[in-house]
């Protein structure tokens, strides 16, 4: 008698060793946490979030990136230096209904709509101001704007990597060890990096004791960066 496999066929075969490996109910949990996240997570956000040592999580995040069920991304320093590796549900992860919301199709076609209707990085800063100013609102109470703006940029998945700037006792260094968009801001970099410095903008100007000095996006440097002063 042929197995299960081969009845199914190679694409058949790929499914059924998806599904046998979601057949787990630790890599279900994993899937089902990176399902639901806004953003890549490293292993240590796994384990944390499923209350798991990071060395029971690592071999399932392994197994479920060599299926394809993971796209695993790699940027920023970890623990002793060590890249940090980022997992995501993959792009080309079979349909289980259980994928994320539709907010990065969403994403990508409104882009390219704005692209196609000659929208310029101007435009998207006038946007991202006004998203920035409204972020700003709960976070009027904070220490510092610094505090504040390194604490959403963190919420919204650029992990800010925050230095002093040595020409400057007021002013600080702010490094993007992540890009939550840079899919979408390698294809369209004039848009997204303009979203991203009106929505830095915005939010500093709402709090209103802190500048902008410089912020530089992808197309000049990686990681990207901004110098934040303040008055």
């Amino acid at each position: 008698m042929e197995s299960e496999a081969a009845e199914w066929g190679p694409e058949g075969a790929a499914q059924l060793d998806l599904l046998k490996t979601l057949g787990d109910n630790t890599r279900y949990a994993i899937y089902l946490e990176l399902a639901r996240s806004s953003r890549p997570q490293t292993t240590a956000d796994i384990a944390e979030s499923l209350n798991l040592h990071p060395n029971t999580v690592r071999p399932h995040l392994e197994r479920m990136r060599d299926v394809g069920l993971l796209d695993v991304h790699v940027g920023g320093r970890g623990d002793v230096g060590r890249p940090q590796h980022r997992y995501s549900i993959a792009a080309k992860a079979p349909a289980l209904g259980l994928e994320p919301p539709t907010m990065p199709v969403l994403a990508r076609m409104v882009l390219a709509m704005a692209h196609r209707l000659r929208a310029s990085a101007a435009d998207a800063e006038t946007v991202g101001r006004d998203e920035g100013a409204v972020r700003a609102a709960p976070y009027q109470r904070a220490p510092s704007t610094l505090e504040a703006l390194v604490a959403d940029l963190d919420r919204l998945g650029f992990d800010p990597v925050v230095t002093e700037d040595p020409g400057d006792d007021a002013a600080a260094v702010v490094a993007f060890a992540n890009c939550p968009f840079q899919e979408l801001a390698a294809e369209h970099p004039e848009l997204v990096c303009g979203l991203h410095r009106g929505l830095v903008a915005g939010f500093v100007a709402e709090m209103g004791d802190a500048d902008v000095r410089e912020f530089c996006t992808l197309t000049s440097r990686t990681p990207c960066r901004m110098t934040v002063s303040s008055r």
